[in-house]
């Protein structure tokens, strides 16, 4: 007899149970807020190395994409969702097995019979318990296994977008405290000239205690936040460190200023629907609730009947060189039915699970575009208004320089007391940390509207790739 490989039951096909997914409507505005233009054409949303000009921050980034511990576990996460969408599809196909024995039995003696020994081989090849899939279930599993796989890589491609936004944040932040201590230290070091000059002043009886007083105040004010500013450095090199996953090489490119940052902070917007298309947490979200749809169907497929095969073919034999004789061969053809009469209502709850799990991964899709309209609707309006409040902010500076300068003219030439030069000081110093804060957060604008639009083409693209 020829070798039985059922190839009926490999061209039978499933019908599926799935309900026919539809995707809810946008539940946000067609446009973003009034005052922001967008073009009818998708926008694309530059890479991190066109968004982050300094060489230094790009040095970051990479070792960062190749050291962070998020990034690896979310990779692992894709590997192993990818792994067990593997496993649901083989089994979808027959697994046929293929085994060889040998046994050897000594029979006792009889009243007539003397003992004996026999000896038994054989060679088998088939197939156990295949489940032919006529009404789905076994596909849906398979369906919902792939969306899920789909939804893991771009959970890490969502992750990578998140990587490259926290190093770029972690590092304007470590230049914003570094550029304040440096401010904090020069503004010390005037001040003591300036209590210097009050000692000299006093000793020479041309002006008061409190001048000095005052003076000395200024000083331990200056040094006090000088402290402030170093733990400042401190913490953010520490919190750069953490995101970069290794220690920072001591041949990194020198930083550039804040003032001097090649950052892209007017990015294109497009229209709404294109983050449909381009934020992998919506995307992540819209695979989940495919994976849910198909999760009804293979429940559904559960309270019809099952039908399974097992099957095999093979040759026994008392002798090894008659093994394969057509004589000696033998086959088994077994197929099952499975009918479910009565599980306590586990199918029903299943079912309702399923539906339950669909109708929370549609809130989750609906959530996922609100958030991201409400982020880039934020980073429109960031990005509208923090040049010109830095322009205003320059200007802050200008008026107070010109006034510390014509304040210690007018206090040396005896015209004005000590308090106004050290009230002009003081407002100066406000004004330049002010727009160093000010041109952090443009920056941070900036990354957090990138992150918003789903990032840059070349993010899909592994480091050392492509």
């Amino acid at each position: 007899m020829r070798v039985i490989v059922i190839p009926l039951t490999l061209a039978l096909t499933a019908c599926s149970l799935n309900p026919a997914l539809v995707k809810p409507a946008l539940p946000v505005p067609a446009s973003y807020p009034a005052g922001e233009t967008v073009g009818e054409a998708r926008a694309a949303t530059p890479g991190w190395r066109a968004m982050f000009g300094d060489p230094r921050l790009q040095r970051l980034i990479e070792l960062a994409l190749a050291n962070n511990r998020d990034l690896r576990l979310a990779a692992l996460a894709a590997q192993e969702t990818q792994a067990q969408y593997g496993i649901q599809r083989a089994a979808q196909l027959p697994g046929i097995d293929a085994t060889a024995s040998a046994t050897r039995q000594r029979s006792p003696a009889g009243e007539a019979t003397p003992p004996s020994t026999q000896k038994q081989y054989g060679v088998n090849v088939g197939l156990s318990a295949f489940e032919i899939d006529l009404f789905g279930r076994m596909r849906s599993l398979s369906e919902s296994a792939f969306a899920r796989y789909l939804a893991s890589e771009q959970g890490r491609r969502s992750v990578r977008i998140a990587l490259v936004g926290a190093v770029a944040d972690a590092y304007f932040a470590e230049r914003l405290a570094e550029e304040q201590r440096q401010l904090a230290e020069h503004t010390l070091a005037d001040w003591r000239q300036s209590l210097g000059l009050a000692l000299r002043l006093k000793e020479g009886h041309q002006n008061s205690g409190l001048d000095v007083a005052q003076a000395e105040g200024q000083v331990a004010s200056a040094e006090a936040d000088l402290e402030a500013r170093t733990r400042a450095v401190a913490q953010a090199r520490n919190a750069l460190r953490f995101l970069v996953g290794t220690e920072l090489p001591a041949n990194l490119p020198a930083p550039l200023p804040l003032e001097r940052q090649p950052v892209a902070t007017h990015l294109p917007a497009g229209l709404p629907s294109d983050l449909l298309l381009r934020r992998p947490d919506i995307l992540q979200a819209e695979q989940q609730l495919v994976a849910a749809n198909a999760d009804i169907g293979a429940a559904r497929a559960a309270f019809f009947p099952q039908l399974s095969l097992t099957a095999s073919l093979g040759t026994l034999s008392p002798v090894m060189r008659g093994l394969f004789d057509s004589d000696h061969r033998a086959w088994s053809f077994s197929p099952q039915i499975t009918l479910p009469l009565f599980h306590g209502g586990r199918l029903r709850a299943e079912l309702r699970l399923a539906e339950l799990r669909k109708s929370t991964a549609v809130a989750g899709y609906e959530r996922a575009i609100q958030t991201a309209f409400r982020e880039v609707a934020d980073g429109l309006a960031g990005r509208e208004t923090f040049g010109r409040q830095i322009a205003a902010q320059i200007r802050v500076v200008v008026n107070a320089e010109r006034r510390t300068r014509l304040s210690g003219l007018r206090y040396h030439a005896g015209l004005d007391g000590r308090l106004e030069l050290l009230d002009s000081q003081r407002q100066l110093y406000a004004a330049r940390q002010t727009l160093l804060d000010l041109r952090r957060g443009e920056f941070g604008n900036a990354v957090a509207l990138y992150k918003a639009l789903g990032g840059g083409l070349d993010d899909n693209t592994a480091v050392g790739e492509g």
